[in-house]
This record gives C-alpha cells, sequence and structure tokens, in this order.
C-alpha cells in the first residue's frame, strides 16, 4: 500500500505546475512528457536541448531528494509482465489521443481545450474500469 503524503503532494504539483507554466511562457511548449519524449529519441528534433533538460530534470529531481536522505515510499502489487503489458497498453493510448495524461491533464485542461478535457476524462473512466476489472473481477 502506497502511503498518504498530502504535502508531499501538493509541493509535487506546485512544481509541476510552476515547470509547466514556465515552459510555456518561455518556449511557447506545451509540458507533456511523451511529446517532450518524443523529441529526444530518433528522429531527434532542433529544439531537443530544452527536451532534454526537462527530461534530466524529472529524474534528477527525484534523485536529489533520495540522495539528500527522504524515501519515497510505494508498493507495486503486480508482476513486471503487468507492468510491461500495461506501458504497452499505454503507449497505444497516447499515440491514439495525440497526448499523455501530463499534456491533456495538466496542460490542456488549464487551457480549457475541449479535446484535452475529453481526453481526461477517457483516461480516468479507463483507469477506473481497470482497478475495477483487476481487483474485483479478476481478483488481483
Amino acid at each position: 500500500m502506497t502511503d498518504f503524503t498530502p504535502f508531499q503532494s501538493l509541493i509535487g504539483g506546485v512544481l509541476i505546475g510552476i515547470s509547466a507554466i514556465a515552459l510555456m511562457e518561455l518556449h511557447g511548449r506545451i509540458a507533456g512528457m511523451t511529446g517532450i519524449l518524443s523529441g529526444v529519441i530518433p528522429p531527434i528534433t532542433q529544439d531537443w536541448p530544452w527536451r532534454a533538460a526537462f527530461l534530466a530534470g524529472a529524474i534528477i529531481g527525484p534523485l536529489g531528494y533520495i540522495l539528500a536522505g527522504n524515501t519515497v515510499a510505494f508498493a507495486v502489487p503486480v508482476s513486471m509482465l503487468a507492468l510491461i503489458i500495461g506501458g504497452l497498453i499505454v503507449g497505444i493510448g497516447v499515440t491514439y489521443s495525440a497526448g499523455c495524461t501530463s499534456g491533456h491533464g495538466v496542460c490542456g485542461m488549464a487551457r480549457l481545450s475541449p479535446r484535452s478535457i475529453v481526453a481526461t476524462v477517457v483516461f480516468m473512466i479507463a483507469a477506473f474500469a481497470t482497478v475495477f476489472v483487476i481487483r474485483h473481477v479478476i481478483g488481483g
């Protein structure tokens, strides 16, 4: 079971919001992790330096938190195979929805984008249905 950490979650949410606003203000870009990642893997886009810096910050930030002596309590109650299958399904989903939860859910909804609102509602319904099926139908 994952620990309830409202203070850490609030700070994390604020930092995500600040980074999304800064990226929009400084580069005119949406902070969707899938879109950012797609620019640093072949074919690499010309604006890859800010993308690489953004991704490095997403890795270095939590790493610095852990190196400072803090812990991140979480549990993964599924097998590696389930994680791989889930990752593939998410990859297909972000392809068809033209974005991920960060792009649509954080940035798109903040801009009141109808497409992002619909995409986020679909993400949430799919998540609720998946949890229900895994926990109550399959029994995981």
